[in-house]
């Protein structure tokens, strides 16, 4: 309560302090927008000049994040393939050479080795 009277007793309309004394014209720069507090002792230009850096910080992750997405894509494609290759490998049993040995060799080596104990 002391502060909302504090205005009426000292001449003063209630709010915030008036700004630090500046050159003309300054003053108006240096008041914080409403809603929006600002550090004792900021500028805009050191607003500003951190918003950049935000700006920047933000570019490079942006940029990381889509080289990432980029070698993942390329991962994916060569699974895709490699993926396709063996299907399309099963579809076509009729492409087999029909020589005897030739079946055979094919059929072996489709089968997993069998496993060594140790």
């Amino acid at each position: 309560m002391a502060g909302s009277l504090g205005g009426m007793f000292s001449g003063q309309p209630p709010g915030p302090p008036p700004p630090p004394p500046g050159l003309p014209g300054q003053a108006s720069l240096l008041q914080a927008a409403p809603g929006a507090p600002r550090p004792s002792g900021s500028t805009l230009v050191d607003e500003l000049e951190s918003s950049f850096e935000d700006v920047s910080e933000l570019r490079s992750e942006l940029q990381r994040k889509d080289a990432l997405v980029q070698k993942h894509l390329t991962k994916l494609r060569h699974w895709q393939q490699v993926l396709e290759d063996i299907s399309v490998q099963h579809k076509k049993p009729a492409e087999i050479p029909q020589g005897s040995l030739a079946y055979l060799e094919q059929a072996s080596a489709n089968i997993p080795a069998p496993l060594k104990p140790t």
